[in-house]
Formats: structure tokens, C-alpha cells, sequence
């Protein structure tokens, strides 16, 4: 039994993050599905849901308003979700630029704040754009290129983390984004992706759909658009950049509430799972997201299981969990170090693996206890 256990965790961890890639990368090599861009100038409205935003407010509406985009085609909307700082005041500066405040005089978080932004749009398609989201001067215009393709109803750009104090937290969220990135590419040649980026993608205004106020919109409106056949890809040339957040004690709140949402999510949309109707997108959809956030579980199985086999005496399952010791080990040291200026750059990859599969870990056993989550903090970083 605990063979079989320690077998079945350790061949699961791997093809989630090795084996998966590999499959898709050998379905894009073979069978790619092909993307229509070309240059095109729909309407367009950006949302930008802000809760006291009042440090980053008025840079992201100024990079808005500087886009590489007809100016005539461009309306930005800022959903003030019961801010009481000088949030709205600063965006009210921006009217005479055709910047347009909406509030909600109760805070009911950020999904809410899309919701009634959406409500209020006139463009062909909405863009979101996080408060403190900076995009690159032309992203607007490679986003909304794809929406030439019919076939596409859903698309993401690229997040690129700023991290000036070089902190461990930061250079571990790089490192992940990369990894994500890369799958994204992946997944786009294959036909969907399963995840995007909250602050840089845009979607058909006729495919937007009210969502629950504790829903992940980057996470449940992608699922509606593919639930109604249209595709989701990735375009790495809409950049947009944030600063990593430094601290593991807020990646790790922040990580928890995104997974807690993503597993509400999922259990909605657990339709999609379903392989004879939606074939690939289910297995993306499986080993991508599901087995991912509960990889955590997993790797809880993999080290009991190996600990108990130890005592077979059996070289490999001993060598496996000296390997495992050491493995957590210097996470340890990356957690305990993290305010350092300098790292060794092994470590920030395993600490913040740890820190990830801890934080989804945490998320799944508040889901099963029913916990929800609506209303959200602006970022530290």
C-alpha cells in the first residue's frame, strides 16, 4: 500500500510539471492550431477596478492614456469599489480626458467592479487592467490583433514582475512566470489556455457574462468562453509590468485567496472536465489546474509514504527521501533568509515552490470547510 502511494504521488508530481509539458508540446509540434492576426481597430474599453489605489491610480490611468491606439476608439472606465482615500478624486482629474469614474458606495470586490464596469461598456471588447497594472506602449494594439481570428473570444498578455530589491519572493515569482508562460505558449498552438493574467487581457463584448462576486474572473470568464466553443490564446507580445511583491508573507496571502477562488471555480465549471466534450481543454484542464493546486497534497503522500519505506532498508527509497530532506531544507534557508539582498540562485526556485503548493494546500482545506472569498486588497508590491 504505501508503495503504491509513494509511486503514484511521485509519478503524478512529475508529469505535472514534466510530462504535461512534454504532451503538449509534442500536439503543437504535430498538430498546431493556427492563429488569424492581423491589424485591426475595434472600440475598446478598458476596466480598471481600483479599491484605495491612490498610490498607483493616476501612473496606470496615464500609461492608459498614452497607448499606441486611436484615441477615438479608446474609453477607460475605473470602478471605485468603496475607496476612502483620494482614489476617485485622482481619476476625477482625468474626466476632461475622457476618463470615466463609476462607484460602488459599498465594497463588494473586484468582481463586482468588473461586472459593473462591463455593464456600462460600449466597445467591441473589453480589456481588464489591474490598478497598478503599466502596459507597454503598443500591448493594446497586439491584443486586440487576435480578435481578426472569429475562432478567438479570449485574450491574455504577458506579465512581466519588476523586481528592483532583488528579493527572494521576487525572483521566485519571476522563475514561476516563466514556467507558466511557456505552458501558456503551449496551450495557445493547442488550441485554449487554461489561466491568464488579470491585468493584461481583453475579451468580445458580446461573450461577458455577470459573475459571482466571489468568483476569479481571470480564472471563471476564460472557462464561459471556451464553454461556448470560442478559443483563449496568449499573445507574448502585450506586455504588462508589475512589481513582484517581496515579502513571502504576502505572496503567500496572495496565493492563498487566488487558489481559493480558483478551487470555487472549478467546482462550478466541473462540467468542463468532462472528456468526450471538450477532449483536450479537459485534460489541460485536469493537469494544469486541478492536480497543480493540489500538488501540495501530493508531495504530503510522496514524503510520508518514502519516510515509512525507509525502513525496507532499500537504497533507492532511502536516497529518494535524503533527497526530499534536503529539498525542504534549503527552502528552509531561503524562508529564513528571504530579507537578505543576495541569494544563492538555486534556492529562490525550491522556496518558492514550497511556498506555492503551501499556499494552495491552505485554499483546499478552506474550500472543503466552505470558505469564500469576495472582497480583495490592493497589492504591496
Amino acid at each position: 500500500m504505501l508503495t503504491t502511494l509513494f509511486w503514484i504521488s511521485l509519478g503524478l508530481i512529475i508529469f505535472i510539471y514534466f510530462g504535461y509539458p512534454l504532451t503538449l508540446w509534442v500536439i503543437s509540434t504535430f498538430f498546431p492550431k493556427r492563429s488569424q492576426k492581423d491589424p485591426i481597430y475595434p472600440t475598446v474599453s478598458i476596466i480598471i477596478p481600483a479599491y484605495n489605489e491612490e498610490k498607483d491610480i493616476k501612473k496606470t490611468i496615464e500609461n492608459k492614456l498614452l497607448l499606441n491606439y486611436p484615441k477615438e476608439k479608446l474609453l477607460i472606465f475605473v470602478v471605485s469599489d468603496g475607496s476612502t482615500d483620494q482614489t476617485e478624486a485622482i481619476v476625477k482629474s482625468f474626466q476632461s480626458q475622457g476618463v470615466r469614474l463609476l462607484t460602488q458606495s459599498v465594497r463588494q470586490g473586484k468582481t463586482a467592479a468588473l461586472n459593473t464596469g462591463a455593464a456600462n461598456t460600449t466597445g467591441d471588447i473589453i480589456v481588464f487592467s489591474d490598478a497598478n497594472s503599466l502596459y507597454d506602449k503598443d500591448a493594446l494594439l497586439h491584443l486586440v490583433q487576435n480578435f481578426a481570428d472569429p475562432t478567438i473570444g479570449y485574450v491574455t498578455g504577458k506579465m512581466v514582475y519588476i523586481n528592483p530589491d532583488k528579493s527572494l519572493v521576487g525572483d521566485g515569482c519571476t522563475a514561476y512566470m516563466k514556467y507558466e508562460n511557456y505552458l501558456r505558449s503551449l496551450e495557445t498552438w493547442c488550441g485554449s489556455i487554461v489561466g491568464v493574467d488579470g491585468g493584461v487581457d481583453a475579451i468580445r463584448r458580446d461573450l461577458y457574462v455577470e459573475m459571482p462576486s466571489n468568483a476569479l474572473p481571470d480564472f471563471l470568464l476564460p472557462l464561459h468562453v471556451v464553454e461556448r466553443g470560442y478559443r483563449v490564446v496568449y499573445e507574448p507580445k502585450a506586455l504588462l509590468r508589475e512589481q513582484a511583491l517581496s515579502s513571502g508573507s504576502d505572496e503567500l496571502s496572495m496565493r492563498t485567496r487566488v487558489a481559493l477562488r480558483a478551487f470555487d471555480t472549478l467546482w462550478t465549471m466541473r462540467h468542463l472536465f468532462n472528456p468526450f466534450k471538450y477532449t483536450l481543454f479537459s485534460y489541460q484542464l485536469l493537469f494544469h489546474k486541478l492536480f497543480r493546486y493540489t500538488t501540495g497534497l501530493l508531495l504530503i503522500v510522496l514524503f510520508l509514504s518514502n519516510l515509512f519505506l525507509v525502513a525496507l532498508n532499500q537504497p533507492f527509497f532511502t536516497i529518494v527521501f535524503v533527497l526530499q530532506v534536503l529539498f525542504y531544507c534549503l527552502a528552509l534557508i531561503g524562508c529564513f533568509t528571504e530579507k537578505r539582498k543576495r541569494h544563492f540562485s538555486f534556492i529562490y526556485p525550491l522556496y518558492y515552490f514550497c511556498l506555492l503548493h503551501y499556499s494552495s494546500t491552505v485554499a483546499f482545506i478552506r474550500f472543503l470547510m466552505g470558505e469564500k472569498k469576495a472582497t480583495w486588497e490592493p497589492r504591496k508590491g
